[in-house]
């Protein structure tokens, strides 16, 4: 087991009608004023917006609104925000909505906090974050784990590029939780938040260490609890246990509780950003679905041993000692054969990417051949585009 650092300072208030007391909440925190950002006129048809409001001016709370996030968080609308808050004199954003309203949120609280740096300059890498406003969230979907995770990821069109950051910074005050908000969600959107949560877990698993048997535990229990809540979910998009069991599990597969003692890349995050970077209209979920497969047979081969592992624990597999490698693809075809029947593609062509994009995708995603993306297999360039070549050519 690798050395760690585990740390979650988020507060989370879970159950039905937690968002009512979020005027109360943040009062706490004394904000000169709110922003309150969101998504969608869905916020507002569906009252929760007037609720909060609502909440804000019963404990005397100034408040500034700002609309217009999309399912990838633009860095356009970002910089709309900054500029916003100083003008209002922001002090502490709420973010009211799913993972990308939260990720643009935690990009604004760091811009306004640092005003001499260029925000998208934290996405490239190029510096850190010093500071960052007070932030809150009431989440709306289960799906990104944002509310408790480290990570911000923004998209710029005008350079069709994806990128993300990670840092104390980004971790959220207080997160509310409240499955029932997320009952009007719809089949297609749930099952991309259902990729999304297993798929946290999933890459924290097949990232290298050693002797992490707890860890793994929790994990395995994380992944089958994903995929059982999300086809009740899909039966009953009413069924509170399994909203609830989704919405906990979002927050505990992006946390870091399920890399404890092991390293951390998350790889087909990485494949998928650069395509939903360069074709906005891919969710993010769909898009993982459509890599996962394809670099899972590409890399199982490192390590049979933690794949067999998966196999058994997992899928419920039986190990054919004698053929380690059919028992492995065996599981890969079932987990393929799962995001078939909850509506999520398994290959690139089902997402409109066009193959002469392939190489730029790869060559986007190596950082012009510079870099490789970790793992018991390594990455480079030609591995990247290989992987991106049997998505294509999977469906």
């Amino acid at each position: 087991m690798e050395n760690f650092v585990y740390e979650t300072p988020t507060k989370v208030y879970f159950g039905k009608g937690e968002e009512q007391n979020v005027g109360k909440i943040i009062a706490g925190f004394t904000p000169k004023k709110v922003l309150v950002h969101f998504g969608g006129q869905s916020a507002r048809k569906s009252g929760l917006l007037d609720r909060v409001e609502k909440a804000l001016e019963a404990e005397g709370i100034a408040y500034v609104e700002l609309g217009g996030v999309t399912a990838n968080p633009e860095l356009k609308l970002v910089r709309e925000g900054i500029a916003l808050c100083q003008r209002e004199g922001v002090d502490f954003v709420l973010a009211v909505g799913g993972g990308s309203v939260l990720d643009s949120s935690k990009d604004i609280a760091n811009g306004v906090a640092n005003p001499d740096i260029d925000v998208w300059d934290f996405s490239l890498g190029k510096c850190v974050p010093q500071k960052t406003l007070h932030k809150g969230a009431i989440l709306t979907l289960a799906a990104a784990g944002s509310e408790m995770s480290s990570s911000c990821v923004i998209s710029n069109p005008k350079t069709g590029e994806k990128r993300g950051c990670n840092g104390l910074f980004n971790r959220i005050n207080f997160a509310i939780e409240d499955p029932v908000l997320t009952y009007t969600v719809s089949p297609y959107q749930t099952a991309c938040g259902a990729v999304d949560i297993a798929m946290h877990t999933i890459e924290r698993y097949f990232c290298p260490g050693e002797d992490t048997y707890l860890t793994d535990s929790i994990a395995e229990a994380v992944i089958k609890s994903v995929r059982k809540a999300a086809g009740d979910c899909l039966k009953n998009p009413e069924d509170y246990a399994a909203r609830a069991n989704m919405m906990w599990a979002s927050s505990l597969a992006h946390n870091g509780l399920t890399q404890c003692g092991r390293e951390f890349q998350l790889v087909v995050h990485q494949l998928e950003h650069e395509v939903s970077g360069m074709y906005p209209e891919v969710a993010h979920g769909a898009g993982l679905a459509a890599l996962w497969c394809s670099w899972a047979r590409y890399v199982y081969k490192a390590n049979i041993n933690r794949w067999l592992q998966y196999a058994s624990n997992v899928w419920g597999l039986d190990i054919d000692f004698e053929h380690p490698e059919k028992t492995i693809e065996t599981a890969i075809d079932m987990q393929e054969q799962y995001y078939a029947s909850i509506g999520m593609p398994i290959g690139l062509k089902e997402l409109g990417v066009k193959e002469e994009d392939l190489a730029k995708l790869a060559l986007d995603c190596s950082r012009n051949k510079t870099r490789s993306l970790i793992g018991y297999k390594p990455l480079a360039y030609e591995d990247i585009l290989v992987i991106y070549q049997m998505a294509y050519e999977r469906g």
